[in-house]
């Protein structure tokens, strides 16, 4: 019987001759990548005329999130060193990715998250796909240190964005978004936490317009959360404190490279409360069928701010004369159903009747 070949379409099959990867290098794959770039007519509209807006829904990746780009390509390369333990540190999303890839792969992999800090969702995908967790009495920047040092033994890799391989995976979502519009965009917002995903994307942008693949670079808009924002700030945040959990990171590991790709962009870095993330979340679920977690939401809820608040600001006029405009949104909805926006929603009871329910509905 001839074996399926439906996992060889993730991303590494995909853009393997734009990745750090031998020929012999084998694939550990679960059909990541080649999620939807979804046009807004919402957010198109509070823009202003002849803007575009578009949604890249990276939470429709295997695990739910866009650390699946990274993790095809650093698990692969791992088994390719026989490798037979992975670590990280999480705020969530990277212990699902990396407990996922590596049980396809067969290796063991242990998760070192901050004690009560993680969304119940996540930590139960990790459960399921067999990773050893260990829960710290610490903040994730604890987490990452210690994982740092574990990984000093041959035998074990770290998986976090520290390792530069998971870069490298999530660059490929930039070459989606160009090969799918057929240029790039004039401005690409995203989330800010460990600050991987921002340096990724610029890389994948540059790498592209090296290659003739595209004739413009965007300029690169990040939003931290404002109780976890040390970009924004300049210095490190000792107790960060926001419910976009994804994003509660007081000193991201990839702080100098996101720097960089903002610079050197010409972008810049803001901050967005947690009440603009939750109204964000909401407006998008309700306005274009879109479900994210809190942290997803925090580049919308960017872009909304900016129309609405930073207006004089020559970039944000800019932004309004009919720019073509990309937000990534991390993570799905059904990760973190803990906060303000997932509680509290009842549905309306009534009788078990055709006239109950046309009372409710006001139906004549």
């Amino acid at each position: 019987m001839k074996k399926s070949t439906w996992q060889d379409n993730g991303i590494i099959n995909r853009y393997r001759d734009m990745l750090p990867l031998k020929a012999s290098t084998p694939v550990v794959s679960l059909g990541e990548g080649s999620t939807p770039l979804v046009y807004s007519s919402w957010l198109s509209k509070s823009i202003g005329e002849g803007s575009e807006v578009y949604i890249k829904c990276e939470g429709l990746n295997p695990t739910g999130s866009f650390k699946d780009r990274g993790m095809t390509v650093a698990i692969s390369k791992a088994v390719e060193r026989h490798v037979r333990l992975v670590v990280c540190a999480s705020t969530g999303n990277t212990s699902a990715a990396a407990a996922a890839y590596a049980a396809h792969a067969g290796i063991s992999c242990a998760v070192l998250l901050p004690y009560g800090k993680i969304a119940t969702g996540k930590l139960l995908q990790a459960f399921l796909y067999g990773a050893k967790i260990i829960s710290l009495h610490g903040n994730f920047d604890d987490a990452l240190s210690i994982v740092r040092q574990l990984s000093k033994d041959p035998k074990v890799e770290i998986v976090n964005s520290i390792n530069p391989l998971r870069i490298e995976g999530q660059k490929t979502a930039a070459f989606e978004v160009v090969d799918e519009l057929g240029e790039a965009p004039d401005f690409h917002f995203l989330p800010i936490g460990n600050a991987g995903n921002i340096t990724a994307y610029w890389r994948g942008y540059r790498e592209y317009f090296t290659c003739g693949k595209c004739s413009i670079l965007p300029k690169m808009i990040g939003f931290q959360a404002l109780g976890a924002a040390p970009l924004v700030f300049g210095h490190i945040v000792q107790d960060p404190d926001t419910i976009a959990s994804a994003i509660r990171i007081g000193n991201p590991a990839s702080w100098r490279l996101a720097a960089s790709a903002l610079n050197q962009s010409h972008g810049f870095v803001d901050a967005v409360t947690d009440m603009e993330i939750l109204s964000a979340q909401v407006q998008l679920a309700r306005k274009e069928g879109i479900f994210v977690e809190p942290a997803s939401a925090a580049s919308i809820a960017g872009l909304l701010k900016c129309v609405s608040k930073h207006s004089e600001l020559p970039i944000i006029r800019r932004l309004k004369e009919g720019a073509r405009i990309v937000c990534t949104v991390t993570g799905h909805g059904l990760k973190d159903l803990n906060t303000p926006a997932g509680t509290g929603m009842c549905p309306i009871e009534s009788d078990a009747t055709v006239d109950s329910v046309r009372n409710i509905l006001e139906i004549g």
